[in-house]
């Protein structure tokens, strides 16, 4: 069994601060940048995270 091509590496940076979450996403359910709400350890509370290169 080989790996699927359509789940790819993203890296999420914060809305508020420097720090970076690291997740999978299927490309061909999801085309568009990922957007999710995840805590921060930096802030101390959750925040928007957005989907960058």
């Amino acid at each position: 069994m080989g790996k699927s091509l359509n789940r790819v590496l993203v890296k999420l940076k914060s809305t508020e601060s420097p720090y970076i979450y690291y997740t999978k996403k299927n490309k061909m359910n999801t085309e568009n940048r990922l957007e999710l709400k995840k805590y921060d350890p930096v802030v101390k509370k959750h925040v928007l995270f957005k989907e960058t290169k």
